[in-house]
Order: structure tokens, then C-alpha cells, then sequence
């Protein structure tokens, strides 16, 4: 199989390449092509694929192109994580949304939206053109916010595009730990949108296995989610939250704390990888000096898992991250997972992206998802999923509203649409503030240059 990254010079990668050499099954992938319009960071990923594919057998071959239409062109598989504006974008939506005192985060509240209207306008062409020239390639989204721009290059795609995230497979494995039981024998109850999702039942062999872990307070407390949010609130709730949620339940807390930190997680991961690239990419790369690209990529890799949502931990006196939460292996499995069933008809159930088709009811067909999927040579299909309660409901709605207005912005070059985004969602209070954030962004952010005022 031949698969494209688009992205190819991103950080995450060789977590992906890891996954593919693991893979000595039949029709595994054997062509890599790595797409990217930074030379020096793609070259850097380049020598850290080189290195992790020294001595392995039928380690899949790598080819590097700048040219979108030839990178697509025989792909089978189509892996889209761009970050349109790079880290300083990032740096950019969280700085101007916390300056104006609400969350900055780079998928959720004020800076996933900034994030959304600079990065549908790319998403469009990509699915556009992987329509021309590749119809018969399925496209695994990672690009975030993963559910808007999956939804978004649906509309050109139809099913053929599937967004993929690790959050519920961690929550899934961490809950499965506090149970005692194989997280491969579980069957996890989830639904809601990326990033805004709960788990609601952990069934093994029929039985359903959350009500006994909520009511053990040490049990609930014992991994990542029950310390964000606590034993008695997961009891009120009757279900175990994504983490992503915590910005919600906790929006003060998490916006003191990310107003305290004195630089984002945009700003940070700068920081953090300004080294590895620094010494990796362009003519200078360590490998010629004597190092090794793939240890300085594993060293910087660790210290990222290690600074994950450390805000939220600290607001929530959580502590530090489980070590086993700091090894790889998430959303590059699920992919590999994802990619077999569909070209090897492996059949398998994933937690995925998908369009609605009646699984949530508050939501009409077309509407994106993060729900278990049923998954064979036809591609995903969404499972039927328990009713969400009125709280969950609501923000469900509230935000997929959101989303639907940053698309028809990013479809229609529409400010008004732009600032409707801002405006409705639930962790934006007051549409003076969603009118300022807009003014910001749109003098920060050039890549925002299509809206148009007034439209």
C-alpha cells in the first residue's frame, strides 16, 4: 500500500513510521511519501525515519515532495496533519484569547475557532484535489480541530474521509487499567464530538463495570480523568468525561491557570522543538556532527507528553502525568488499525470521526461525530449509541453549532459567519468580546484575509 502524509514534517511523525514497521502483516503499507512545504523540517523528520528504519526488514520506503498534486497522485491511504501557520498560529490563538480572559487552547473555546478559520480554506483544497486525483483513497484526518475540518473536507469526500483522535483510546486503556481487566476485552460506551465526549459504560462480557469504578473513590482517582475532575463529580455525572471537557466543567480554574503559567503550550512546544529541528533539519543535521536525530527527536518527544495539559493538572492539584500515559503508541495505532480493516477487511470496532447517520439523535446525518464504528473493506460505519442526557445534549449542540459556522465562514468567506462562530459557543460570553476576538485574530493572523466584512 502507498500512503501520503500531508504534514510530512511534522512532529508526530515518526510515531507513525514506528507503527508502520511494526506492521509485517500482509498488504502492509511499503510506500511512504512525506509531503511538506518546510524543506528543513521535513528533512529533519527524514533522518529521524532513516534512523528508526536502519536494520528493520521491509522497512517502508520514504520519498519527500513539495508538490501536493504528486503526492496524492496513487496514494491509497492520505494522512492530513497540516498545521496551517505552524506553532506560532498556535502561540497566536491562545495569547490573543487569553489576553481578552477566556480559554486558549488550540481545539477548544476561542483559539480552536481561530484555528478552524485558518485552516478549513487549506482542508478544502486538499479534499478537492484527493477527489480528482486519488477518488478511490481514503483520507484519515489528523489535523485539528480534527471533527470541523473532518466535516468540513466531507462535503468534497463523503465517507472516504474519517477523522481519528487518541484521547477516548486513552481513556479507554487508563479506565480499563483502574478496572483490572485487558483493554482489549472491553467494550466502551462513548459518543459525543472530538474533544467534547463521554464515556458512559465499560462493558466486559455484558456487564457493565463504570458504576462499580465510580463508587470506589480510590479506584476513580487513580488515573488521569479522575484526578482532573474528581470522584464526586464523575458520581454526578453518572460518566467519565474526556479530558478536553475539563475546560468546560472548569473554565475559571483552567483559565487562571493558563493565565498564570507566563507562556502557552503554543509557546512551549516552540520552545521545545526549536532544538530538534534547529539541529536536525537544513544542511547541519546532528547525524553529520555525530549525534543521533532520533534520540534528540525521543528526548523532545518526552518532554511534550510530560508538559501535556499541565495547566489542567495544576488547577486540579492532579500531579504529574502516569509514565504510562509518556509512551507512544495512540492515535498512530488506531490509524494502522483503521487502514487494515479497511484495505485487508480486518474487521474491528474504533472509536472514530464519522458523519452522524442517526447515531447521536440530537444531530441531523451529516453532522461529525466521535462515536464506536463498526469498520471493514467499506469503510467506517457509526454504531448506535445510547441517547446523551440534557447536560451533554446541550453542549453538544452549542458547539457543533459553532463549528457549522466556522465552515460556512471558511466555505463562503463570510465575517459574519466568522464572528456567529465565536459568538454562540458556550466558552465565549459576550458577543462584544467574540467581536474583539475576531478584530485580533484578523489583524494577527494573515491567513484569515478571506473573510470578507460585512458578507
Amino acid at each position: 500500500m502507498r500512503l501520503t502524509i500531508l504534514g510530512g514534517g511534522g512532529f508526530r511523525v515518526p510515531l507513525v513510521y514506528r507503527a508502520l514497521m511494526q506492521d509485517q502483516g500482509e498488504g502492509r503499507v511499503t510506500h511512504v511519501t512525506l509531503h511538506d512545504l518546510d524543506a528543513a523540517r521535513v528533512a529533519a523528520i527524514g533522518r529521524v525515519l532513516a534512523e528508526q528504519g536502519q536494520g528493520v526488514p521491509g522497512a517502508p520506503r520514504v520519498e519527500v515532495t513539495a508538490d501536493l498534486d504528486e503526492a496524492i497522485t496513487g496514494a491509497d491511504f492520505v494522512f492530513s496533519a497540516i498545521r496551517v501557520g505552524g506553532l506560532e498560529g498556535r502561540a497566536v490563538d491562545e495569547r490573543v484569547a487569553l489576553g481578552e480572559g477566556v480559554l486558549g487552547q488550540e481545539t477548544v473555546g476561542a483559539g480552536g475557532i481561530a484555528y478552524g478559520l485558518r485552516t478549513l480554506p487549506v482542508a478544502d483544497h486538499i479534499a478537492r484535489r484527493v477527489a480528482a486525483l486519488a477518488p478511490d483513497a481514503w483520507v484519515i484526518n489528523f489535523t485539528n480541530p480534527a471533527g470541523t475540518v473532518t466535516e468540513a473536507m466531507s462535503r468534497h469526500l463523503g465517507d472516504r474521509v474519517i477523522g481519528i483522535c487518541d484521547s477516548p483510546v486513552g481513556l479507554g486503556r487508563r479506565v480499563a487499567h483502574a478496572l483490572g481487566v485487558d483493554p482489549a476485552a472491553v467494550r466502551l460506551d462513548y459518543a459525543g464530538l472530538n474533544h467534547l465526549g463521554w464515556l458512559r459504560a465499560v462493558r466486559v462480557g455484558g456487564r457493565d463495570l463504570l458504576p462499580g469504578l465510580l463508587a470506589d473513590d480510590e479506584a476513580v482517582t487513580s488515573f488521569e480523568e479522575g484526578k482532573l475532575f474528581g470522584g464526586e463529580w464523575l458520581r454526578t455525572i453518572g460518566a467519565i468525561p474526556n479530558e478536553y471537557l475539563h475546560y468546560y466543567y472548569f473554565t475559571r480554574e483552567a483559565v487562571e491557570a493558563a493565565r498564570a503559567a507566563g507562556r502557552t503550550r503554543g509557546a512551549l512546544l516552540i520552545d521545545q522543538q526549536r532544538r530538534f529541528y534547529g539541529e536536525t533539519g537544513g544542511s547541519a543535521p546532528a547525524l553529520e556532527t555525530g549525534g543521533s536525530a532520533l534520540a534528540l527527536w525521543e528526548s523532545t518527544r518526552l518532554e511534550r507528553e510530560t508538559t501535556y495539559m499541565a495547566e489542567n493538572r495544576e488547577a486540579a492539584g492532579a500531579g504529574e502525568r502516569a509514565s504510562s500515559d509518556l509512551e507512544s503508541g495512540g492515535y498512530d495505532r488506531v490509524a494502522l488499525a483503521l487502514m487494515r480493516a479497511i484495505a485487508l477487511d480486518e474487521r474491528t470496532t474504533l472509536i472514530l470521526n464519522v458523519r452522524n447517520r442517526g447515531a447521536i439523535g440530537a444531530l441531523d446525518d451529516d453532522a461529525v461525530v466521535e462515536v464506536p464504528c463498526f469498520v471493514d473493506a467499506n469503510g467506517a460505519r457509526p454504531l448506535a449509541v445510547d441517547p446523551l442526557p440534557g447536560h451533554a445534549q446541550g453542549l453538544v449542540t452549542s458547539v457543533k453549532a459553532a463549528e457549522r459556522a466556522v465552515i460556512e465562514a471558511a466555505a463562503t468567506g463570510s465575517r459574519r459567519a466568522a464572528l456567529r462562530a465565536f459568538a454562540v459557543h458556550p466558552l465565549v460570553d459576550s458577543v462584544a468580546l467574540a467581536a474583539r476576538l475576531l478584530e485580533r485574530y484578523e489583524h494577527e493572523l494573515p491567513q484569515l484575509g478571506y473573510l470578507r466584512g460585512g458578507a
